[in-house]
């Protein structure tokens, strides 16, 4: 069975880092699109970072770019997301999550596009 355990949220103040971790079981996750999306109180659950099969391509939310970076480690078959300058506008739970092996995602930073969810790790930023 599919398991996708998140780690590595916590509190810290605005402007500090973080480096979230994804460990897939039951799914290789070289065969399939990874992404990052968080979701806040009353807010829709928004994409935040994909990496993509074959050549790694990577997407990213407008409001992240040139702070979060994704990566992976397949010898670990973990999914990675550092985060750097973050602000209070990040507060949310972050998901991992995984798309049906095999498939072709055109717009991969859309929720509904994947399959399997990890229990999400909270990030929390203070002013």
């Amino acid at each position: 069975q599919v398991q996708l355990v998140e780690s590595g949220g916590g509190s810290v103040q605005a402007g500090g880092s973080l480096r979230l971790s994804c460990v897939a079981s039951g799914y290789t996750i070289s065969t399939g699109y990874m992404g990052w999306f968080r979701q806040a109180p009353a807010k829709e659950r928004e994409g935040v970072a994909s990496f993509s099969t074959g050549g790694g391509r990577t997407n990213y939310a407008d409001s992240v770019k040139g702070r979060f970076t994704i990566s992976r480690d397949n010898a670990k078959n973990t999914l990675y997301l550092q985060m750097n300058s973050l602000n209070p506008e990040d507060t949310a739970m972050y998901y991992c999550a995984a798309a049906r092996p095999g498939d072709w995602l055109m717009f991969p930073l859309t929720p509904r596009l994947y399959d399997y969810w990890g229990q999400g790790t909270q990030v929390t930023v203070s002013s």
